[in-house]
């Protein structure tokens, strides 16, 4: 690229236009995952759908690849060279409360929906994390913390504005472009840029939720009951379980505080007195360290999970399990207890339920029949290689153990720093839905310019 090319590309959008060693690029680069760290050649900081197909076509004619850094957590793996857009500028929300839906641009939270859809006793299926961004959580898949109760994020989606590798915008609908709706929801940045999106939203105002909290000894008897409780539940009921070594730490309460703690999550969207009634099991599991369910307004269900807002350095990998047995939970305890050579959090998400249907609209996300999701995130003390290498050997080594038990991955948890490749992103799918989205690959973006995260390759043997 010439000074020329960037000043003729700077003219055409509104955001700035960043080059490595100016002032803002560190800043613009960096994601929620501290341990990620993009080396683009060029950043474009889109203001707008416009900003966007300008820096595809800037790209496809230089021959460079495109990567999207959208707000929240980001993606997971570092974008080597070419081109980067940052979407976080363009933030706009929307909400029809006659159609109970909301419209969002590219670089939306979801803490910046909440709040706008609650006014209306309404709630959008986001997940425990509001600081999450709504267009990237919701391609890849957006398992929601109501997600027994209503499915998906991605089957709500209505309608999308993408920027295709052909530096086209276009508006796809599961009616006008059916292939490219199936393929976004769950094929995430493989096929173009989605800089504005269009989903329903549920009717949701309040829930009965917060949390168990036992100490971690008692882990192999928590995960038998809750497991066996799990079977017993409507789908009104939400729930997991984490394991979490909290630190010594005056803003941890002080049951917790510097203990290995097992936490069961709940989110039941019925009455109180049920939920009271379900959550007895459970209960008397165990004497607990603290407790704190209670009836609550949705806009604080992000109390629940209670998950960091702050910026992070970590490593992470995931799976999807069938009903965990004897065997499956003494391979996760002989990698995560107390005295494991990593602090490792660790979270079994109970699936099933509105999980497990068929959507309206047909989409990519894989897996539906899973019974459970285990994520493993492993928080990262230093910025050292080393550091990085031994968090993904362990997650490596534990993930092995556990592969007679599991039956892919989810695609929003998955990675782990560098190692995301090809081979592990074709995990999150089906061979037949792999096989398709290959396919369709080859017909948006057949020199594979969007390939920079979690890539799909284009299919050539058609």
């Amino acid at each position: 690229m010439e000074r020329h090319d960037i000043e003729a590309l700077a003219a055409r959008v509104e955001g700035p236009v960043l080059l490595p060693g100016q002032e803002g690029f560190d800043e613009e680069r960096l994601g929620f995952n501290l341990a990620v760290r993009h080396r683009p050649e060029v950043i474009v900081g889109a203001a707008r759908a416009g900003d966007v197909a300008a820096a595809v076509a800037f790209a496809a004619a230089h021959g460079l690849p495109v990567a999207v850094q959208n707000t929240g957590h980001g993606f997971s793996v570092a974008a080597e060279r070419g081109l980067l857009v940052t979407t976080r500028r363009m933030d706009t929300v929307r909400v029809d409360p006659e159609t109970r839906s909301a419209y969002v641009a590219a670089g939306a939270r979801f803490d910046q929906v909440i709040p706008e859809t609650a006014r209306h006793g309404l709630a959008p299926l986001n997940g425990s994390a509001p600081h999450v961004g709504v267009v990237s959580y919701t391609l890849g898949g957006g398992l929601a913390l109501l997600g027994r109760s209503h499915g998906w994020a991605a089957d709500r989606v209505q309608a999308m504005d993408v920027v295709t590798a052909d530096g086209r915008l276009r508006h796809v609908t599961p009616d006008t472009e059916p292939d490219l709706y199936w393929a976004l929801l769950g094929g995430r940045d493989n096929f173009g840029i989605v800089t504005g999106m269009e989903f329903g939203l549920v009717p949701v105002s309040r829930l009965y939720g917060g949390g168990l909290f036992f100490d971690v000894e008692q882990t192999p008897g928590i995960l038998e009951a809750y497991g066996g409780w799990t079977t017993t539940v409507p789908d009104e009921m939400n729930s997991s379980l984490a394991l979490i070594p909290f630190p010594d730490d005056p803003q941890v309460p002080e049951p917790m505080r510097g203990r290995h703690v097992c936490h069961v999550r709940i989110a039941f969207t019925g009455s109180p007195e049920t939920g009271e009634r379900l959550i007895e099991p459970l209960r008397q599991a165990g004497p607990r360290l603290l407790e704190n369910l209670r009836d609550m307004p949705y806009e604080h269900s992000a109390d629940i999970h209670d998950d960091p807002p702050v910026p992070m350095p970590w490593a992470a990998d995931n799976a999807f399990l069938a009903d965990p047995d004897g065997d499956t939970v003494r391979t996760i305890l002989k990698h995560t207890g107390p005295g494991t050579t990593l602090p490792v959090i660790v979270e079994l998400r109970h699936l099933g339920g509105a999980l497990a249907r068929r959507p309206e609209h047909p989409n990519a996300v894989g897996h539906r029949d899973a019974r459970f999701m285990l994520a493993v995130l492993a928080p990262l003390t230093g910025d050292s290689t080393a550091d990085r290498a031994d968090a993904h050997a362990f997650l490596e080594r534990m993930f092995k153990d556990l592969e007679p038990w599991t039956r892919g991955r989810f695609l929003n948890f998955m990675g782990h720093g560098d190692t995301a490749g090809q081979e592990r992103t074709r995990t999150a799918y089906t061979t037949d839905d792999h096989r398709r989205l290959a396919a369709l690959k080859a017909e948006y973006d057949p020199q594979n310019i969007f390939r920079l995260n979690y890539n799909i390759p284009p299919r050539t043997d058609r």
